[in-house]
C-alpha cells in the first residue's frame, strides 16, 4: 500500500510538472525582472499621476488634463490630475522628482521650474538630473494683458504711465519661480518700466486679477488670456515670443518694438522621476509623438491658444540644457544673482 501510493504521487507529480514548471519559470523572470528594473510587460496595471505644479484652471491644468484623457484613452488605464501648486510651480516638480521611477508618478511640468529656476532659487532637486524629459507638449507665447481702464495702447505706453504713477503699476505673478514673473523682470529691467510683481497661485487667478483691477498687467500664458481677451475684459499690447502669434496676429512682439532683446515662449512637457525603466520611457515617449499628430487633440489646444508638439528625449534634453544656459546668460545680464 504504501509503494502504491508512493506511484499514485509520482503519477500525480509527473502531470502537474509542466504547470510547476512554467510556474517556476514565471518566477525567476519576476525575480529577474524585480532585481535589474525592468519594466513591467503590463505597464500600465494601475492608475496614473499626472502632476500639475500649479493650481487648477491655468495653462498646465488645461493641457494636463487634455493629455491625461489622450493617455487614458490609448493606455486603456486612468489618468489621475493631481494639481500641486506653491512657489512658482516648485513643489509640484519637487514631488515628481523624488517619485518612485515606476511610471505612474508623472509630471506636466513648465519653464520656470525646469530652466529658469535654478539660476535664481535655491531648490531641493536638480532639474536635468533628477527628472527625464519624455517630450513636449505645446508651446505657448505669453501677452502683455493690462485692465481696459489703463489708458495704454502699447507697450511703450506702459512704460511711459508706470513711470508717470507716483506709486508705480502692479503686475500679478506666478510665484517667485515661474515664467511670468521673469518676462517682468526682463520688461521691467530692459524697458525701465516702474512694476512691481504680486504673487497668485495660478495663471488664471492672475489673470483674474488683471480683469478685477486688483494689478494693472501681467504677462499671461496665452490660454489663460484667451477667453478674457475674447470677452473683452483685458486688453493684449504685446506677446513675448519671436514672432507673432497665430492667435493674435495683429498684436506685435516686444522684440519687435524693440523693447526686449530677445523673445521669450512658454512650454509644458512631459517628465518622470529619473531612473525609470526605458521601456517605459519609449511607450510615454511614442504615445506623445502620436499625440502630437491628433488632429483633434491639436484643435482642442489651439481653443486656448496652445500650439500642440512633440520631440524626442534626447531632442527634450539638448533643447533644456541649451535653454538653461540661456536663462543664465539672460538673468545676469539684468543684474539677477545667482543664487
Amino acid at each position: 500500500m504504501p509503494t502504491q501510493l508512493c506511484c499514485a504521487q509520482k503519477n500525480a507529480f509527473r502531470r502537474g510538472w509542466p504547470a510547476l514548471r512554467c510556474a517556476g519559470i514565471t518566477l525567476l523572470i519576476l525575480a529577474i525582472t524585480s532585481q535589474f528594473g525592468f519594466a513591467d510587460p503590463t505597464y500600465p496595471n494601475r492608475p496614473i499621476k499626472l502632476v500639475v505644479p500649479f493650481a487648477a484652471g491655468g495653462n498646465g491644468d488645461a493641457v494636463a488634463r487634455v493629455t491625461g484623457l489622450y493617455m487614458q484613452r490609448v493606455l486603456g488605464s486612468s489618468v489621475v490630475i493631481e494639481n500641486r501648486p506653491g512657489a512658482g510651480g516648485l513643489i509640484g516638480t519637487e514631488a515628481v522628482a523624488k517619485a518612485a521611477p515606476d511610471g505612474y508618478t508623472l509630471c506636466v511640468c513648465s519653464t520656470g521650474p525646469i530652466t529658469v529656476a535654478p539660476w535664481t532659487e535655491n531648490m531641493t532637486y536638480r532639474p536635468l538630473q533628477d527628472l527625464i524629459p519624455i517630450s513636449l507638449i505645446n508651446t505657448n507665447a505669453l501677452v502683455l494683458i493690462v485692465n481696459p481702464k489703463l489708458e495704454a495702447k502699447t507697450a511703450a505706453d506702459v512704460v511711459a504711465l508706470s513711470k508717470a504713477s507716483p506709486r508705480g503699476f502692479s503686475y500679478s505673478s506666478v510665484g517667485a519661480a515661474g515664467l511670468v514673473t521673469y518676462s517682468a523682470e526682463v520688461f521691467r529691467v530692459q524697458t525701465g518700466a516702474h512694476i512691481v510683481g504680486v504673487p497668485y497661485r495660478g495663471g488664471a487667478l492672475a489673470t483674474s486679477a488683471v480683469v478685477s483691477g486688483e494689478v494693472q498687467l501681467s504677462f499671461a500664458n496665452m490660454s489663460d488670456a484667451m477667453g478674457q481677451l475674447e470677452a473683452k475684459t483685458i486688453h493684449a499690447l504685446a506677446v513675448t515670443t519671436a514672432k507673432r502669434s497665430e492667435f493674435l496676429p495683429n498684436v506685435p512682439t516686444l522684440v519687435e518694438d524693440k523693447l526686449i532683446q530677445y523673445p521669450i515662449e512658454s512650454w509644458n512637457g512631459l517628465f518622470a522621476p529619473a531612473g525609470m525603466d526605458q521601456k517605459i520611457v519609449d511607450t510615454l515617449a511614442d504615445l506623445m509623438k502620436n499625440m502630437a499628430n491628433d488632429p483633434d487633440v491639436r484643435k482642442t489646444m489651439a481653443q486656448f491658444g496652445s500650439t500642440l508638439v512633440s520631440n524626442s528625449p534626447e531632442q527634450y534634453m539638448q533643447m533644456l540644457k541649451d535653454e538653461t544656459a540661456q536663462w543664465e546668460k539672460s538673468l545676469a545680464a539684468i543684474g539677477m544673482k545667482k543664487n
